[in-house]
């Protein structure tokens, strides 16, 4: 989101916006710095003020309004004034508000730093001599009148740092998460392309036994009717399957090929052997591929836990109910952070949406960390 749309939002929803509180701050310190140098003008005897006086003093308060656009020139009017001030002296004001607050600006909003490097050159040179031969300052006022200016280019200086660094920061988080976005997605791509490579050998068994079929259709039509029946039921069977799997495939890049074995649910009993396992419930039917993902997902689950909670018990629950089987992977390790570039828990809620389930996966209350798949039993195909 940009900083116009930013500001756009805040004004429908009636919160004042930078630009206006900026204004607002500086209007309050023309107000702040006007209130400190009036007691001359107070306290001045019949006579003594000059219409020179005055006009000297507004100009070290007047052009603070446009100090954030154009602090040079301001502090460049605001010092030329404060000279005036202290030089004309009908009345004058013995601590120039007004220019301590140019100072601050110049230092935290000055667009180049010869400008700022200047200003502080300037202070150093100017402000002793004019302490010492102009207004006869003792020590005490000679160390006042010198230090509060430096302060004041200091204080902007800080600002101006702390301003930075938190552009810094605000613009590194911003990268870490695009960058972070960014290796979700690639991620999600890649856990996409492994479920279409698992599923491969799935489609090309139901296609193959269509093909088979069909092939024999012919044959057992002339010679045996009744086996005829049972060979287009087949056929039917098979290209329903085919078709709930392709759903599955559909938009998904598949690249390279896999020809390995997939696993099934009666690769589980090995895979979970050195955990605690307990199956509840009665094992329904499951296509080949929602046994492909119930395998996968719990040995991600696993191998996170065991690789990156660093759990020292870890059990495994899997709840067959009429229409999902739930599965749940616990340990005690520390988990509730995902390990860096890992790609687990993408891959557990990818396997498990691409059969229609769904996966969440968190600490729990107790310690220790959790994932819960629940993946439907059957399809329906319309």
């Amino acid at each position: 989101m940009s900083k116009t749309e930013s500001v756009r939002i805040l004004e429908r929803l009636g919160i004042p916006g930078p630009r206006t509180v900026d204004r607002v701050m500086d209007v309050a310190v023309v107000v702040a710095v006007a209130i400190a140098s009036s007691p001359p003008f107070v306290d001045a005897r019949p006579g003594e003020i000059t219409w020179l006086g005055v006009v000297f003093t507004l100009g070290t308060v007047i052009p603070l309004l446009w100090r954030r656009r154009f602090p040079f020139v301001v502090m460049v009017i605001v010092a030329t004034a404060a000279t005036l001030v202290s030089a004309h002296d009908h009345p004058g004001q013995s601590l120039q508000y007004g220019g301590l607050v140019a100072i601050y600006t110049l230092a935290s909003l000055g667009h180049r730093r010869w400008q700022r490097r200047g200003l502080l050159v300037l202070i150093l040179v100017t402000f002793p001599p004019a302490s010492l031969l102009l207004k006869h300052n003792d020590l005490a006022e000679f160390m006042f009148t010198c230090l509060l200016p430096v302060a004041a280019f200091m204080a902007g200086s800080l600002e101006r740092s702390h301003r930075e660094y938190a552009a810094v920061l605000r613009e590194r988080t911003a990268r870490l998460e695009q960058e972070r976005r960014t290796e979700a997605a690639r991620a999600a791509a890649e856990e996409r392309a492994r479920v279409a490579r698992d599923m491969h050998d799935i489609l090309a068994h139901a296609v193959t036994l269509m093909i088979v079929q069909a092939e024999a259709g012919p044959v057992v039509v002339r010679t045996d009717p009744d086996r005829a029946e049972q060979t287009f039921d087949a056929i039917a069977d098979a290209g329903r399957d085919a078709m709930v799997q392709l759903r599955r495939l559909l938009g998904v890049l598949k690249p390279g090929e896999s020809r390995a074995p997939q696993p099934t649910l009666a690769d589980l009993p090995e895979l979970v052997r050195s955990v605690q396992f307990a199956e509840t419930g009665v094992r329904r039917p499951v296509s080949r591929d929602t046994e492909v993902a119930i395998y996968r997902i719990v040995q991600e689950a696993l191998t996170n836990s065991r690789k990156h909670a660093q759990a020292t018990r870890i059990g495994v629950g899997m709840h067959w109910s009429t229409d999902q089987v739930v599965l749940t992977i616990t340990d005690n390790g520390v988990g509730g952070k995902p390990a860096p570039g890992g790609h687990g828990l993408v891959g557990i809620r990818e396997r498990a949406g691409a059969c229609g389930g769904t996966a969440t996966a968190g600490p729990q209350l107790g310690g220790g960390f959790e994932v819960r798949a629940e993946i439907p039993c059957s399809e329906q195909v319309s």
